[in-house]
């Protein structure tokens, strides 16, 4: 039995056939990464589902291709998976900021003789103690984050 499809995949379907309703089912495969038969298989269930239309055509190189089509429903659903996303990334990034606070806690206390000897700046954007931001680390070499989006 088939692995029914996720939120996240609907999602990101969604949003690339509402940029580009003729859009390839080899495009959405590499956009995604997925492969081409996991793209046609999340393709058809948002048919058979009636979110979505194929209306064929013919391209420019007069081959046979589809148009993908929001159906009445298909937008409500859309409106609906969108809010179920977003809401399922708020937790995450909620449940990240939490977890952050804390290992900062943590960095501080083990670090606090070392915090003492050295200057008391941190990563650039983040309450993260230099000393831990060590060169050619992970934080040394992300960009910092402010206000929940990566500068």
């Amino acid at each position: 039995m088939p692995t029914p499809l996720s939120d996240e995949s609907r999602y990101r379907i969604l949003r690339l056939i509402e940029q580009n309703p003729a859009i390839s089912q080899r495009e959405i495969a590499r956009e995604l990464g997925i492969s081409l038969g996991k793209a046609n298989f999340c393709l058809n269930a948002l048919i058979e589902k009636g979110v979505l239309k194929a209306n064929t055509f013919l391209n420019s190189r007069n081959k046979r291709a589809y148009a993908y089509v929001f159906t009445p429903s298909g937008i409500e659903e859309k409106a609906k998976i969108t809010l179920r996303f977003l809401k399922r990334k708020m937790e995450e990034y909620e449940a990240l900021q939490s977890e952050i606070a804390e290992l900062s806690e943590q960095a501080k206390k083990l670090g606090a003789e070392d915090a003492r000897k050295q200057p008391a700046a941190n990563h650039p954007g983040t309450d993260v103690p230099a000393p831990l931001a060590k060169e050619g680390s992970v934080l040394e070499n992300s960009p910092p984050v402010r206000g929940g989006v990566a500068q």
